[in-house]
């Protein structure tokens, strides 16, 4: 039927004065009850994104944030091999606390919280960079953490840009049936090729209107609460991702929104443009993640679920 390209540079964080990259992480959409527009939800945890390089071979890394580097500083250093870092693994070396080096290790066997107990046990590392084990849903491809720890952590990266770090032949193929080395060939704690991360802000996840027509869709309008492009609002405040959208089943222009602690949200599509109409914050706050319209007796209201509290039902009154 159609689809849809993420607008670059973002254009909801431009309206706040931010020239960043899309986010890119569409979660879920709805038609309005006319068809003409799709409302989309872009879900996105990570208010600070990543810019990661590997300045010796002057490419890409390609990782997210496990343990955020705060925003707007810089990691730059020298990686060194810890293998997988696990307990029963063998020792991570302690890192040089004169210079500034990178633990790069390997995912897989433990979870990613004890690799990077590992690596600040052993000390001297000032970041952890994990890249990918293999297997067939692993190798080349890049994936995100759960993770805790106080060094920054990035990844997973695929497994081709940990063995680039040091110089290391690289098949996917192999790697995916089975056949390449299980382990980066090299003795843990060689060091390898100079590394930078650097953080900046760029907001938390929002709802898109598209246009729903063949082909590639026109984007129209986004819309988010203002604390999700407002860097004080980066920590601290929840989790100010929106989550869903559920179209009205009985007005074409109107859309629900739960956006987890920003709250229940109304929007109004007007000329075009998303424009909030309605709102609602529980005292104490709310954690707001399912959403979806019902009606009875000829009047429409919405369930919203909340993960603390339970199932709140609303009914928009306005025009």
């Amino acid at each position: 039927m159609g689809d849809t390209d993420f607008t670059d540079p973002d254009p909801e964080a431009a309206e706040s004065g931010l020239t960043v990259a899309p986010e890119g992480n569409g979660h879920q959409a709805e038609f309005t009850l006319d068809n003409r527009y799709v409302i989309g939800a872009d879900e996105d945890f990570g208010p600070y994104a990543l810019s990661a390089r590997n300045l010796d071979d002057n490419t890409a890394v390609t990782a997210g944030q496990g343990i955020p580097l705060e925003a707007g500083k810089t990691i730059t250093g020298d990686s060194v091999y810890t293998g997988l870092a696990c307990n029963d693994s063998p020792a991570v070396p302690a890192g040089d606390p004169a210079a500034v080096d990178i633990a790069v290790v390997e995912r897989g066997v433990c979870t990613f919280t004890e690799k990077v107990a590992g690596v600040e046990a052993a000390g001297g590392y000032d970041a952890v960079l994990v890249f990918n084990r293999p297997g067939t849903d692993a190798c080349d491809a890049q994936s995100g953490m759960t993770v805790e720890g106080t060094v920054p952590t990035f990844g997973v990266a695929p497994r081709s840009q940990g063995f680039a770090a040091f110089d290391q032949p690289y098949s996917n193929e192999d790697c995916l049936t089975g056949t390449g080395p299980a382990t980066l060939p090299v003795e843990i704690g060689t060091k390898g090729d100079r590394l930078t991360f650097s953080s900046y802000f760029d907001g938390w996840g929002y709802a898109h209107l598209y246009r729903n027509k063949g082909g590639k869709m026109t984007e129209l309008d986004t819309y988010a609460i203002s604390e999700a492009h407002d860097p004080a609002h980066a920590s601290g405040s929840g989790d100010l991702s929106i989550h869903e959208v559920a179209a009205s089943g009985v007005r074409p222009d109107l859309a629900y929104f739960s956006y987890y602690a920003g709250g229940f949200r109304v929007a109004k599509i007007k000329k075009d443009k998303l424009v909030e109409v309605g709102r609602f914050i529980d005292e104490g706050g709310n954690n707001f993640w399912g959403v979806e319209t019902f009606n009875s007796f000829g009047r429409e209201y919405v369930a919203a679920s909340d993960r603390d509290y339970g199932l709140y039902i609303f009914e928009y009154v306005g025009r």
